[in-house]
């Protein structure tokens, strides 16, 4: 029985007949035999369906993806039961896909690891209805994956990195520091008490209209800035990064967003434009909340640094800083981010950039990372839930808050 949370809704499962008949049109049988272990990981926590097969050594036999973004840009953002009726519509032709590229057969499968926490609820619930029919027909073992770890864990996959390390995850969701000490061990740092940068960045791109502009109109709202920012004097708007005073590493980018929406409606009034038109200052206004952004983000990760090597949680030299998610791809705030390791003597390490979205790769190598480990395996997946809402590891943003940690001035020369 699958049971719900109240904030989910309802949706329906697939039926069972339709899973056999999927299962049925795996006839082929590999020439070579799989000597590692195998591990289907399925992704449907936001906006994109994804699927892929990863094997124990961090090869990547197959995968498969369904962005949404095209429809979202037209809706101006994510509406849930849109994004649930389209993963509803791809979950089996994605799965398919990335399983026939593998030429992986179900059966030869370790294991399934699906994102269960945290996302989109109604999205959440396609991806783990259609896993557990399918692990109820394989009968394998079912990995529950939480979206955040499997983000920080992405750079095993493609780096040699040793526990522990420091993540920082910025996305169109979310927005945390945390130091990870394995598989499932993290201390949570900080984390935005209100809306996440990717967010913020989405939500001043549309008040900027930037979807009409001409260089920017395919463009997803934090590319539109990054791109408009390349034209734009950082300077020319006098904006302050947020929560200068607090001494901790939570981030906040509501009262930014706020602020701009008072900017852009006086320079309207100024250029006698209406809303929804391009403003002649969009490319001042998307350098200058750029720059504010990297700002706000490097000094918090700087301070998270600093506190982790003062209480010997990471080594005084040659220790890791990861940064991942949607976000991370933006060249200006990765350049703030090496300002920062440059001056604590620590690596910055980045995922290739289609592992910092969203993706199946990811999940996959993270059902990998927990059956090596032995790891949240289910063999019973009885009253397993989807959480829409769920903090990553043990949170210590009080005591970091607590160590008042002063953060010295770096030139921001980007």
């Amino acid at each position: 029985m699958l049971i719900l949370n109240k904030t989910a809704g309802v949706f329906s499962k697939p039926s069972k007949r339709k899973i056999y008949e999927f299962l049925r049109s795996f006839n082929f049988h590999p020439g070579k035999q799989f000597l590692h272990k195998l591990v289907l990981g399925i992704e449907t926590s936001c906006d994109d369906t994804a699927a892929a097969v990863v094997d124990e050594t961090g090869n990547v036999l197959g995968e498969a993806i369904h962005s949404q973004t095209e429809v979202h840009l037209k809706t101006g953002g994510i509406i849930p039961p849109v994004a649930q009726q389209l993963h509803r519509e791809n979950i089996q032709r994605i799965v398919q896909e990335a399983l026939f590229a593998s030429k992986v057969s179900p059966s030869e499968l370790s294991a399934i690891a699906t994102t269960i926490k945290p996302g989109l609820a109604l999205s959440l619930g396609v991806g783990l209805s259609f896993s557990l029919q399918l692990v109820d027909q394989l009968k394998k073992p079912f990995i529950p994956i939480h979206h955040m770890e499997a983000h920080a864990l992405t750079i095993r996959l493609t780096n040699k990195v040793e526990f522990p390390f420091l993540v920082l995850l910025i996305s169109g969701g979310h927005c945390l520091l945390a130091l990870v000490r394995g598989v499932s061990d993290f201390l949570l740092l900080g984390k935005s008490l209100d809306i996440a940068p990717g967010d913020m960045l989405d939500k001043v791109a549309r008040r900027l209209s930037l979807i009409k502009h001409p260089e920017c109109c395919t463009m997803s709202g934090g590319k539109a800035i990054e791109h408009l920012a390349k034209q734009g004097n950082k300077l020319h708007f006098d904006l302050k990064p947020p929560m200068q005073r607090a001494k901790n590493c939570d981030f906040s980018f509501s009262g930014l967003q706020h602020i701009l929406d008072r900017i852009i409606m006086q320079k309207e009034k100024e250029e006698g434009i209406e809303k929804g038109q391009i403003l002649s200052s969009a490319a001042d206004i998307a350098a200058a909340v750029q720059h504010t952004t990297a700002c706000h983000i490097a000094k918090r990760t700087h301070r998270a640094i600093l506190f982790c090597k003062q209480r010997g949680l990471l080594c005084q030299s040659n220790a890791v800083l990861v940064v991942s998610g949607g976000v991370a791809s933006n060249l200006y705030i990765r350049k703030a981010l090496e300002i920062v390791t440059n001056a604590t003597q620590c690596t910055l390490l980045c995922p290739p950039p289609k592992l910092c979205t969203d993706n199946g790769i990811m999940i996959a190598w993270n059902g990998i990372e927990r059956l090596r480990a032995g790891l949240g395996i289910l063999h019973d997946t009885e009253g397993i839930r989807y959480e829409p809402k769920c903090p990553l590891g043990v949170d210590i943003s009080k005591e970091v808050g607590e160590a008042a940690i002063k953060v010295p001035r770096l030139k921001m020369k980007i």
